[in-house]
């Protein structure tokens, strides 16, 4: 069946059963080419039916009906009606009609101090977007680009209702797929704008491995290059030139961080162009052709193919040599370039990702967004925020919702870039968030003062972001996994709640999202009461059982709820079935698989878990794979963990990999099996009552399945006695002592909940008070 139907002036194509494209040229001509928004039109044919009623072109899909007077566009002329209905009178778009998309993302967030408006995406609870592709260039058969000559309307129409995966999945088809990272980016990055003498930043590297804090990323900002230089060059503000004051033998720099077990990026703003003091400027001027003699300034000129070969190739390519690992593109100086309609930015994300690709890597830059189809150059670098709550507090929400424009991988200046005030709750709070958020970069100004170290804050500050810090480097299993999963299954990452629960608490709870397959958070982003010590936040549980991932207490879900927490936690939730792989041996596990790995089984659902791994050599583009499919069969009389291996061959040093697995939530069993086999030998195994956990301890057998079987007196989920977290609470309190008594009392007596709960409610204390009992109490 064709896929387009044609007229003098427009061409109707039906890609899939719920995605149209619509053109419309006063020429008669269309682009058949790729743009800088699509790379692939190439979808399976759909079946639908056409009809003509006189002037009237109707196309008719199981999902969508076109209504078209074939005459050139126009909201009397042309609309699409779903046959499912999002709203009181149906989903029916016309052309020209503004849609209210549930967001996309922004370009950056310099200067933000909270809240900035984001451009649309692809998603809305109308079940429709448009998707406008009539500026963009068109991508040459060699990679480059040349304006689009054909001046016309070319736009998508994307009908998937409220079946959000499916509709990202199939704009990914149409624009790209998202690269894979390398596994070293999704460990911690240390990032300041300072200028580091290389042994005081080398030592700092040292200082942080001796504090047993692992960092993965070294990023070193402008002071890398000369930014103090002779009047007659200007501003050094950019710069492709070492810094000899500050380092004298960059290439054991490199190689030190290397050594290290670090990856290095330098900070580049590239809009001055090459003055003559740069290293490489005479042999680049000489192949451009410019007066060399004389210094002349060779312009930056993103559009020039000359000008970016030579770029490449005298500039950053002799550097990458010494070791720089990629580029930090720190775009700043405006949207406009010598090819009318090319965004520089857009321009040198392209290119810098398609260079970084070109001895077969994985190709990774380090810049701003560029609009939709930025998703295909990561990672993105949001810009310099305020340090502020109100900025903390948008980013959750910010950086889940741009998935709706298929971008994954934000980084954000964890802790904020600029001004504010010192505040060990605030920066604690914001690295919980850059834990459970895409890219964990630590960043600042270069204000003395302002240094992000763990160790520059407060004894419990210190002690908890380090701890986080930590836990970061541990998530890489299940970080790498969702990795592969965003590329492959076009599953971003973070996924705001209505991905999977359409209901309208799930549009409310906007700082709340899924990270990953298996995890549910919900970052705190405002500060503490000052009487409970405990801050909060309101969370929507989807229907199902949910155990909170640092302490374990069990909610029923399918309600909304205020959930209290000291510093040390944030609410991450893990539904009953779940299972967490982590790495034991965090400090390198930005580099390597783990030998060591523990397995976190949630009770009281089955589940299942598939974690990919490979050769981990981010120089491989194409690598072997292994994965491993865990399966939990939760059974009120035996529950079965298995183990199952796919793929390639699994080298050595993962056949034999030490397993500690920790199965959460279950009652003491009377026996456990492994393999068929009663036994204990060849196995420790331990069960905790106070935490209703057994963990268990086994080394990988050389085979590709193993199977442990529990069998128990009760299978039901064991939640925790609420009454010790309760007096740990008010223990904490800054209230009357006589006023904790009173309630405790109350906590413990025998009387029915209702009845506990009433005269609770009618000691009228503060409701922050009351709320922090309640959460435990309705556990």
């Amino acid at each position: 069946m064709m896929k387009d139907m044609r007229g003098k002036n427009y061409r109707i194509t039906v890609l899939t059963s719920r995605l149209i494209r619509l053109e419309y040229s006063s020429t008669g001509q269309f682009v058949d080419g790729y743009t800088q928004l699509v790379t692939s039109r190439d979808f399976a044919s759909p079946e639908y039916d056409v009809k003509y009623n006189g002037d009237c072109l109707e196309i008719e899909t199981g999902d969508l009906h076109v209504y078209y007077d074939q005459k050139e566009f126009s909201p009397q002329g042309l609309k699409i009606t779903l046959q499912k209905g999002f709203g009181i009178y149906g989903s029916t778009w016309k052309y020209g009609d503004k849609v209210r998309t549930l967001g996309g993302t922004a370009r950056t967030l310099d200067n933000a101090n909270g809240a900035v408006a984001l451009e649309d995406g692809l998603l809305s609870r109308e079940g429709y977007a448009i998707l406008d592709d009539s500026k963009s260039a068109v991508i040459t058969e060699d990679g480059w680009i040349r304006p689009r000559e054909i001046d016309g309307i070319d736009i998508y129409f994307f009908g998937y209702g409220h079946d959000y995966l499916d509709c990202l999945k199939d704009f990914y088809h149409l624009c790209g797929k998202t690269p894979l990272l390398p596994r070293y980016t999704l460990g911690n990055w240390w990032s300041r704008f300072y200028p580091y003498q290389q042994d005081e930043y080398v030592s700092l590297m040292d200082r942080f491995a001796q504090e047993q804090i692992p960092i993965a990323v070294s990023v070193v900002d402008m002071d890398w290059h000369m930014t103090s230089l002779p009047e007659k060059y200007g501003s050094g503000w950019t710069g492709f030139s070492w810094n000899p004051e500050l380092f004298p033998e960059p290439e054991r720099f490199l190689q030190e961080l290397h050594e290290r077990g670090l990856h290095v990026t330098l900070n580049l703003h590239p809009a001055d162009g090459v003055k003559g003091h740069e290293t490489q400027y005479v042999p680049m001027a000489k192949a451009l052709g410019v007066d060399y003699k004389n210094e002349e300034r060779i312009p930056f000129e993103v559009t020039n193919p000359k000008f970016m070969d030579a770029y490449f190739k005298y500039l950053l390519h002799p550097l990458e040599e010494q070791g720089v690992d990629f580029w930090w593109m720190d775009w700043q100086q405006g949207t406009t370039s010598e090819i009318p309609g090319i965004d520089p930015l857009w321009m040198l994300n392209y290119l810098h990702y398609k260079d970084s690709c070109r001895k077969g890597n994985r190709g990774l830059t380090f810049s701003r967004y560029a609009g939709i189809g930025s998703h295909r150059y990561p990672v993105g670098f949001s810009g310099d925020t305020v340090n502020s709550w109100e900025s903390l507090d948008f980013q959750p929400y910010f950086t889940a919702t741009a998935s709706n424009a298929g971008y994954s991988w934000w980084s954000h200046d964890i802790g904020g870039h600029m001004m504010g005030e010192k505040n060990d709750e605030l920066a604690t709070r914001w690295v919980q968030f850059g834990v459970f958020s895409p890219i964990m970069r630590l960043h600042s100004t270069s204000n003395p003062f302002y240094g992000k170290e763990p160790w520059n804050f407060g004894t419990d500050a210190n002690r908890i972001m380090q701890d986080f810090m930590r836990l970061r480097h541990r998530l890489i299993p299940y970080l790498y996994t969702a990795n592969y999963e965003t590329s492959e299954q076009g599953i971003p990452l973070m996924q705001p709640l209505y991905y999977h629960n359409d209901c309208d608490e799930a549009y409310r709870h906007g700082n709340e999202y899924y990270f990953g397959s298996q995890l549910l958070v919900c970052p705190i982003t405002k500060p503490q009461n000052q009487k409970t010590c405990l801050a909060k936040t309101d969370i929507y549980l989807p229907q199902g059982i949910w155990y909170d991932f640092f302490t374990h207490d069990v909610y029923e879900g399918n309600r909304t709820m205020e959930m209290y927490r000291t510093l040390d936690s944030i609410p991450v939730m893990a539904k009953a079935g779940a299972i967490i792989p982590l790495a034991e041996d965090y400090s390198r596990a930005h580099l390597h698989n783990p030998k060591y790995l523990e397995l976190q089984v949630f009770h009281g659902a089955d589940g299942q878990y598939t974690m990919i791994e490979d050769d981990c050599s981010d120089q491989k583009l194409q690598q072997s794979r292994y994965q491993t499919e865990f399966v939990y069969r939760c059974d009120p009389e035996e529950s079965v963990l298995t183990m199952h291996r796919t793929g390639n061959h699994f080298p050595d040093e993962m056949n034999h990999r030490v397993y500690k697995i920790r199965i959460i939530g279950v009652s003491n069993p009377t026996a456990v099996r492994v393999n068929q086999t009663l036994r204990k030998e060849g196995i420790d195994y331990h069960y905790d009552e106070k935490l209703s956990q057994l963990l268990l301890t086994i080394q990988e057998p050389d085979c590709d399945q193993f199977e442990i079987a529990l069998t128990l007196l009760d299978g039901q989920v064991q939640k925790t006695d609420a009454r010790a977290e309760i007096f740990d609470r008010l223990n904490r309190m800054q209230i009357s002592y006589d006023l904790k008594a009173r309630i405790y009392e109350i906590v413990c007596a025998s009387a029915p909940l209702s009845e506990r709960m009433r005269r609770l409610h009618d000691l009228r204390i503060d409701a922050d008070i009351s709320g922090a009992i309640f959460e435990l109490l309705y556990m």
